[in-house]
């Protein structure tokens, strides 16, 4: 593992943006307002380098909207982090994966593009877990985005449907007879995402037994089976209620969504 060997003024002209960025699209954007900024109130926080191949040149692992910025503003040199030794690829990426984290600036999609990239170069969830500090439910749930269908991708990254919920149109989806197309699909995946916990629970439940049914006959079934709901008041013990809280923040749900799926999965067993 690479270590901080010193801070170090550099020469732009000396630094490579290579493979270590993470930060694949919308690279320039607000750059000019990142440039204001520096120019203010001057670097906050170095960026990260490492040699590179080239001799005499210094590869940035993160920070590259840093350095452009300071090419906007015509400046010659910025301060960076060197770290002791040459990275691989899969360092450089966890490296630039975690300080973005840290920032708070990185994407969803290239989130995901980071963590697939690292998952495919070590072979599990726990690997990537332990090298960028991300936690492991995180992971795995990132590392499923790429099975997505290219129009469930798009919804998912445009913010229209939910990626779990897309995960399980697409899961029962496969397991229809015949082929669903994308058009259908998309469909299946809003129809979902308009549900509630509880009511997906019974859908997929329902739509898994049921052979040569369309995605429309299925999604006016759920329509036409929709209960009419009940609020009851339940008293938890701590503990439970701490398990109830975090399992709904992993599942990005309310925890109402949570506990009445657990109340309806146990009861219709």
């Amino acid at each position: 593992m690479a270590k901080l060997l010193e801070y170090r003024e550099l020469p732009l002209d000396d630094l490579l943006i290579d493979r270590g960025q993470v930060r694949t699209r919308n690279v320039d954007k607000e750059v000019d307002a990142l440039a204001e900024s520096i120019r203010r109130q001057g670097l906050l926080q170095p960026i990260v380098v490492c040699k590179a191949e080239q001799e005499g040149k210094w590869e940035i692992l993160s920070g590259q909207r840093r350095y452009l910025a300071h090419k906007l503003l015509k400046r010659d040199s910025i301060n960076t982090a060197v770290l002791d030794v040459r990275v691989d690829e899969a360092e450089a990426k966890a490296i630039s994966i975690t300080e973005n984290l840290v920032r708070r600036n990185l994407s969803g999609p290239e989130l995901i593009d980071g963590i697939t990239f690292l998952y495919n170069k070590y072979g599990n969830a726990k690997a990537v877990h332990e090298a960028t500090g991300i936690p492991y439910p995180d992971v795995r749930q990132y590392v499923k985005y790429p099975r997505l269908s290219a129009g469930l991708k798009k919804l998912v990254e445009k913010g229209n449907v939910d990626l779990k919920v897309a995960l399980g149109a697409q899961d029962l989806a496969e397991r229809l007879d015949g082929k669903v197309g994308e058009r259908d699909l998309a469909k299946l995946a809003k129809g979902m995402d308009a549900m509630s916990r509880a009511q997906r629970v019974r859908f997929v439940k329902a739509a898994a037994n049921q052979s040569g049914v369309s995605v429309d006959e299925l999604l006016a079934g759920a329509d036409s089976k929709a209960e009419e709901v009940s609020q009851i008041i339940v008293t938890l013990p701590k503990t439970a209620h701490e398990a109830l809280k975090a399992r709904a923040k992993e599942q990005g749900v309310t925890q109402d969504d949570v506990a009445a799926a657990i109340l309806v999965e146990q009861l219709s067993a």
